[in-house]
Order: structure tokens, then C-alpha cells, then sequence
């Protein structure tokens, strides 16, 4: 079967405008956008997103642009939606241990209702207290209490006062203390010299007076302090019973405003009747001190701020606004954003921390709903995915001070806030490599991601899928506010994802592309003063983006018009051949053509792989290279064995060779060689081989095509230039109208084959002698095709191996006898 010359309308697809059925893409704008392509991948997250099961998270695999981020966004919102509302967390002071906050979840919208409510009973409490303990029923009782502890107190002092004037001694308090003065008959106090000039029995009895009088004040002092104890107690329960009803009024008020039921009702009730005590206790620090003693006073105040500050409420988590459950897509995973974090108030000294530093991560404001992650940002930074793993078993969180060693040992106490449920759905982006690395890694973590959900990189087309991508363009427009788009610009966007894919059957699922074409062929249109995007403005953005990066591919190309690089585009060259190469610079892609020589002689080292001796190839070049040699022994395998030294080169080629879509034209310089018939300069060849000699396909088609067929041109195409390629290539094939031009005129031509055999014919001009399938008949009559002419000059080889090793074995023998004979 010959080669076969494509017809014009076989080179690419081209859609009709008139058969999308609309005037211009605003009438889609208001449909709604459909998962186009991803039926998979939608009915999978589906599933996860409903499935209220631990361990059944997601893993999202897919590549970048393929909208795995905003679909999964788009479908865990719609599944929030469908969800209660989480409720609020909030952090209290714990004061039986002040290390160890206390967690409370409350309904959503109670959280900052209790917060609110704390805030203004201690505005209530730090006005109202001091009224009441200054109102006239308090004072009255404070007063009872006092007159009746100063009518006791002044009658032991009585008593205490004659028992030191009937020693002759004046009792008297100053400052708080007990002062007594010796006097004489007449009851004045005698001077130092008048006590000492007494006789000394006098003196004798004074003293023993004075001891006396001593053991009495102290009995005195003895009988006092009850006596205080009970006049404080006394006013300390005046001052509760006075403000008691006061705070209980407040805290009742809390209770009854948080009428739903909680589930930790009881936890809240504890932390209130905390509260309630505390304040009972601390109410002098309510009343303002002696204005003179501005220290005291100070001290005062800040010891106030603190009780009041104990009694408030941190809410780390408000879900007061929301409608359904949270949906948090976390660009930026860090150890603190995460998790959470303490932060250290380092504008003290020593730093200090308490309940009311503790910050909620993203972990802990998604609960009940969905987190978004994506994994390389996890595994990039030490220590989030081993933390994050950690968490997936115990689906409970604490937040630790991990965040603040910064400040080192300084803080004052290490808080450990109680660890709370969480009760989150993850959706973990990452591509195919990552996910299968996981799986190998860590089959643990793997397991808690049970839900697969795989982006398709491209997808059948239908005119479903064709719909579906032209209301993806509206919705573009419409949120950008761009100009719509006609439904010739619409084609040729659909032509382009076919290219994308490299399948006329087939569109890419890369819509990151197609968004960014959108942008670049509206701005074209606004800068030509256009209000609707036509095709000749997708063409520009293609051009215009081309031009952006194809500065190494025009550098090539001239490198081959002023001759420095050696292709022939015309004749006809034995041993020589055009392949066609693919460069890809990652945001790039082009084709350019090499040369392949071939050089055959007599010898036994068999096919020799310049690049690989050079160690410039890869193993799939090298894997090509062995097919083609295990082909080339079989095609003469009656001729065995072969007396042949061949070696095949990629000429001026510097950087490296990869891949097994030269082997078909590597075969061909070898046939060449050894038959002696020369091969059209002007087809270029891409395609892979088998090891029965049929014609794989390859991948850059189009690129490697336009490359030979940008090298043509610029030399002047004269009809006889083409290229050869893979039959089950044809599919993929998606070439620039231009080529489409050239073939219609018949300046190009391209041809398809499906064995060597009709390549090999194709290039020379005369007939293979091959069976596609088979080895060669020996009975067959074969003269003058390339097989035969290659047969006479391998069986030329051999004989003259033979001849060469019959000499130097003649060689031998009469070197061996002259040694004898000397």
C-alpha cells in the first residue's frame, strides 16, 4: 500500500460558526456553567462532598489551568449552602487554672452575643458597684456595724485606760499604736531626769507596773482582733449581700439572652458562676482609693483591669453572618494560618500571654464546612504536612505556643488552650505525580483521602461540550466586563482547545488557556474600537502571544537560512534525511527539523548510536535505536549474520536527544546507506517504529510539521517539499492554515503511512521488496527494490569479512612459522 497524500480539509477541523447556534455569547451569559469535560471528576466530588463519613476527603488531581481549584470552590460552596451553620468558639480564662483556657462552642450569632454581654456588665458593674456601696441604706448598715464594733472596743479600752492610771501611767494611740506615759502624784508626765532621780524602789515599782501594764495591752490587743474580724466579715457581707443581687441580675440576664440549647450549657454555667464569685470577692477594687497615694491608686486600677479582663470573652471563631457553612481556601498554608497561633504581647516584661491571645487558624474557622489546600504548599514548608497528618487521625485540634518561641523563655507561662473536635471536610490539590507519591509515602494519610477526584486533561467533543465552552467565554465576559464574542470567534477559540489537545476529536480541559485567550482577543478588539469579538481578533491574540515567546525558534530558523545549520530542502541524498524534533521550553513549544545521516561498512560491531557512546541520548531514544536494530536483523535475517559496522548521527545537534519518534527516519538513512538509493531532501520524517515495521504515532505532530514546514518556506516552496508521517497521526492533526493554503495550492504535500515499506518506497522512488507483516520471501522475485539492492551490498560485506579474516589467519600461520624456523 503506497504512501497516501492527505486531502486539504484532512489537515485540521474547522468548526462553522452557524452551527453553535447563537448571534453572540451574551445570549449565555445568564446560563449556568456546567463542569465541561469533567463528568468524572464532578460525580466523584459529588460523592465526597455528601459523604458525612471521616476519612472520606478529597484528593483533587489535576493540571494547572484545568479549573480543579475554582470547580471544587464553586461545588463545596454549593454544598455549604446546604449545610446548618456551624456554631461560634470562643476562649474563656479558666480560673482554677489559668494555663489551660477553656474552649465553649455556642450557636452560631451566640459567640459574639455572650462577648457583647460581658463587655457591658463590666462597664455596668464598674459604675453601678460604687453607687451601690455608696448608697444611704449601706452606709446606715456599715455604720451599725462600725458603732457596735467602736461601742465594744471603746469599752475595753476603758477598762485597759483606768488599769494603766491606777499605775500611774497615761494610755494613748498613735497612728494604730499603743503610747503610755509615766506620770506623777499630781498627773503630769514626768521627764526622764524626774523618773530616774526617783528612789530606787520607786523605780523598782514602776517597773513591774509597766510589765503589768504590757501583758494588759496585749490582752487587750488579744480580745481586739475577733472583735475586727467579725466587724470585717460583717462589712465584707454587707458589701456581697448589697452587690450580689446586682451581678446575679446581670448573670441572669447572660442566661436567659442564650436561649438556644448548647451543648456546652453546663461549661458556660461553670465559667459564669466563676465570674460571679471572683467579682464578689475582688469588690474593693471597685471603689477609688485615697487620691493622695497615686501608686496605690494605680495599682488599683490595673488590678481592676485584670479581673475585668478575666471576666471577658475571646470569640476566636464568629459564624454570626453566615448562611450556611464555611468554605476556606487557603493560598497560604502556614504553621500559625493553619493551626492557629498564641500571640505573645511582648510590650510587657516579662512577655505575657493569656486566653485572650489565642487565635483561631483556618483548620478551626472551617468547621462544619470545607478547607481547600493544596498539597505542594503543605509539603514545602517543614512541618505542616506531619502536623496536618497528626491531625487527620484525631480530627482534634489544640493550639500550642509553637508560633511564639520567637520570644524564647522568657513568657511567663506555656498556655495550653483546651483541645477542641473539628469536624472539617479537606479538599487537597495536587497533580497525578504527587498523588501517586503519596500513596507510596505515607499510605496512611493516603487512606484518610478516600474520595479520587481526576481532572481529565482533555475530553471527547461533542456539541454539548462546544455549548458548554461557549457559555464558559460568556461568563467570562460577563465577569470581566469584556466584549462578547461572535460565534466565528467562538470557533476558532473551540479550533484552538482541538490544537491544545492535539485531537481533531478531542478538546483540551486547560480552560486557563482558553480564559487567558479570552482576555488577550478582547483587549484586540477594544483597541480596533470593536464591540464584539470576531475571529480575525483570536487569530491577532494567537499571533501576538506567538511573537511573545518565540524568540528561540526564530533564532533556529535563521540559523538555518544563513547557513550555519545544514538542511537540504531540495534533491535527493543517499545515507541522508530530515527528521522533524519537537523543543519544548515549558511555556512553549515549537518543531524543527535535524539531519539524520547514516554511514555503513564492512565489519562486526553492528548499528553504532552516536549520541548514546556520547551519553547525549535518553533510554527512550536508546530503546528506539535497539527496536530499530532488532528490526533491521530480522528484515535480513536470511542473509545472516550480518558483517555490518553502521552508525546513525544526529547532525549539529548539541543539547541532547530524547524520544523514539526519529526511529522511522534513522531506518531509512540505514536502508539508504546500504542500498545505495538516495531519499527526497524535501520530505522531512517523523515516526515511530515497531518491531515488525509498522509506524507508531508520535506526539508535537503539529509543531514538528509547521517547524519543517517554516524552514520550506523560508527557502521557497517549489512543490516538491512535504512530510512523512505516522497514518495513525491523522487524528491529530490540527496544522496552521497556512500549510492548509500551501496543500490546497500544491506547494506541500503530506503523506501517511503505515509501514516502513511504504515510507522507504516513497522516499526513493523504487519499490521496498517488503511484506508489511512478514519477513521477506526468499523465492520472491525482488530484484531492483531497496531490500535487494541492500541484501547485495550486506552479502558484499560478509565476503569481504570473510576474505579480510582468511588473510590475516594466512597472516598468522607464516608469522607463527618464521618464529619456529628463527
Amino acid at each position: 500500500m503506497p504512501a497516501i497524500a492527505l486531502e486539504p480539509h484532512q489537515l485540521r477541523l474547522t468548526i462553522a460558526p452557524e452551527s453553535l447556534g447563537f448571534a453572540s455569547t451574551a445570549e449565555l451569559q445568564d446560563l449556568p456553567l456546567p463542569w465541561i469535560g469533567q463528568e468524572r471528576a464532578q460525580a466523584a466530588t459529588q460523592f465526597g462532598l455528601s459523604m458525612d463519613q471521616p476519612d472520606y476527603h478529597l484528593f483533587v488531581l489535576g493540571e494547572v489551568g484545568s479549573g480543579r481549584t475554582s470547580l471544587l470552590r464553586q461545588a463545596t460552596q454549593a454544598a455549604a449552602a446546604q449545610r446548618a451553620v456551624p456554631p461560634d468558639l470562643c476562649y474563656l480564662h479558666n480560673f482554677d487554672a489559668p494555663e489551660r483556657p477553656r474552649a465553649l462552642r455556642l450557636p452560631a450569632g451566640q459567640g459574639r452575643q455572650l462577648r457583647v454581654a460581658m463587655l457591658e456588665m463590666a462597664k455596668m458593674l464598674q459604675t453601678d458597684i460604687p453607687k451601690r456601696l455608696a448608697s444611704p441604706d449601706c452606709k446606715a448598715e456599715t455604720e451599725t456595724i462600725q458603732k457596735a464594733w467602736q461601742k465594744e472596743e471603746a469599752s475595753a479600752f476603758a477598762t485597759l485606760d483606768a488599769f494603766a492610771e491606777a499605775r500611774h501611767f497615761r494610755l494613748s494611740r498613735e497612728g494604730g499604736q499603743m503610747v503610755f506615759t509615766l506620770t506623777g502624784d499630781k498627773g503630769h508626765p514626768l521627764t526622764e531626769n524626774e523618773a530616774l532621780a526617783l528612789p530606787r524602789e520607786r523605780r523598782a515599782e514602776i517597773d513591774a507596773a509597766e510589765q503589768a501594764l504590757r501583758s494588759e495591752i496585749a490582752r487587750f490587743l488579744d480580745a481586739m482582733r475577733p472583735l475586727e474580724r467579725a466587724r470585717d466579715e460583717a462589712l465584707a457581707n454587707l458589701r456581697r449581700q448589697t452587690i450580689k443581687p446586682l451581678i446575679e441580675h446581670a448573670v441572669q440576664d447572660i442566661r436567659q439572652g442564650l436561649k438556644k440549647q448548647i451543648k456546652d450549657a453546663a461549661k458556660l454555667g461553670q465559667w459564669l458562676d466563676q465570674v460571679e464569685r471572683e467579682v464578689l470577692a475582688r469588690l474593693a477594687l471597685f471603689e477609688a482609693g485615697n487620691a493622695d497615694d497615686e501608686d496605690a491608686e494605680d495599682e488599683r486600677k490595673h488590678q481592676l483591669a485584670e479581673l475585668l479582663a478575666r471576666c471577658q470573652v475571646n470569640l476566636a471563631v464568629d459564624n454570626s453572618e453566615r448562611n450556611g457553612a464555611p468554605v476556606v481556601v487557603e493560598e497560604n498554608p502556614q504553621m500559625r494560618g493553619l493551626f492557629g497561633a498564641i500571640d505573645i504581647q511582648t510590650d510587657t516584661d516579662p512577655p505575657h500571654a493569656d486566653f485572650s491571645c489565642i487565635r483561631a487558624g483556618s483548620l478551626l474557622k472551617a468547621h462544619g464546612g470545607f478547607i481547600v489546600l493544596h498539597l505542594r504548599d503543605l509539603v514545602e514548608d517543614e512541618g505542616l504536612w506531619p502536623r496536618l497528618r497528626r491531625f487527620l487521625r484525631s480530627s482534634r485540634l489544640q493550639i500550642d505556643e509553637a508560633s511564639a518561641a520567637a520570644h524564647g523563655p522568657t513568657t511567663p507561662i506555656a498556655l495550653q488552650p483546651e483541645a477542641v473536635d473539628v469536624d472539617v471536610k479537606i479538599v487537597l490539590i495536587g497533580s497525578v505525580e504527587e498523588y501517586y507519591a503519596l500513596q507510596e509515602a505515607d499510605p496512611d494519610t493516603a487512606r484518610r483521602f478516600r474520595v479520587k477526584v481526576d481532572f481529565a486533561e482533555r475530553f471527547a467533543a461533542s456539541p454539548a461540550t462546544r455549548h458548554a465552552t461557549a457559555i464558559f467565554v460568556a461568563h467570562s465576559c460577563k465577569k470581566r466586563g469584556l466584549p462578547h464574542f461572535a460565534p466565528s470567534a467562538v470557533a476558532r477559540l473551540l479550533e484552538q482547545t482541538h490544537r491544545e489537545a492535539d485531537d481533531q476529536c478531542r478538546q483540551s480541559a486547560l480552560f486557563a488557556n482558553t480564559d487567558a485567550l479570552v482576555i488577550e482577543s478582547a483587549a484586540l478588539c477594544r483597541a480596533r474600537g470593536g464591540t464584539l469579538v470576531e475571529a480575525p481578533d483570536v487569530d491577532a491574540a494567537l499571533l501576538a502571544h506567538t511573537l511573545r515567546h518565540n524568540y528561540p525558534e526564530e533564532q533556529l530558523h535563521e540559523s538555518i537560512t544563513e547557513g550555519e545549520r545544514l538542511i537540504t530542502l531540495h534533491g535527493t541524498v543517499a545515507g541522508q534525511i530530515n527528521a522533524m524534533t519537537q523543543v519544548d521550553l515549558g511555556d512553549y513549544r515549537f518543531g524543527f527539523p535535524v539531519r539524520i545521516t547514516a554511514r555503513t561498512f564492512a565489519g562486526h560491531e553492528g548499528l553504532l548510536n552516536i549520541e548514546r557512546e556520547v551519553d547525549m541520548s535518553g533510554p527512550i531514544h536508546d530503546k528506539g535505536v535497539l527496536i530499530l536494530h532488532s528490526y533491521l536483523t530480522a528484515l535480513f535475517s536470511h542473509v545472516a549474520p550480518l558483517a555490518l559496522n553502521a552508525s546513525i548521527v544526529f547532525e549539529q545537534e548539541y543539547s541532547g536527544v530524547e524520544g523514539d519518534s526519529a526511529s522511522c527516519a534513522e531506518l531509512y538513512a540505514l536502508l539508504s546507506s546500504l542500498s545505495g538509493l538516495p531519499l527526497r531532501q524535501g520530505i522531512a520524517v517523523t515516526g515511530a517504529l515497531n518491531q515488525h515495521g509498522e509506524v507508531l504515532p508520535v506526539g508535537g505532530i503539529n509543531e514538528k510539521i509547521e517547524g519543517w514546514f517554516h524552514a520550506c518556506a523560508a527557502a521557497g516552496l517549489d512543490g516538491t517539499q512535504g512530510v512523512l508521517i505516522p497514518a495513525r497521526n491523522l487524528r491529530h492533526l490540527m496544522l496552521s492554515r497556512a500549510i492548509v493554503d500551501a496543500v490546497e495550492r500544491g506547494l506541500f504535500h503530506v503523506y501517511t503511512v503505515c509501514h516502513v515499506s511504504e515510507g522507504i518506497a516513497l522516499l526513493t522512488g523504487e519499490a521496498s521488496g517488503m511484506v508489511p507483516g512478514a519477513l521477506p520471501d526468499l523465492a520472491a522475485d525482488v530484484e531492483g527494490t531497496v531490500l535487494s539492492r541492500a541484501e547485495q551490498t550486506l552479502r558484499a560485506f560478509r565476503r569481504a569479512c570473510q576474505s579480510a579474516g582468511q588473510t590475516r589467519r594466512g597472516s598468522v600461520r607464516r608469522n607463527g612459522a618464521a618464529r619456529q624456523a628463527g
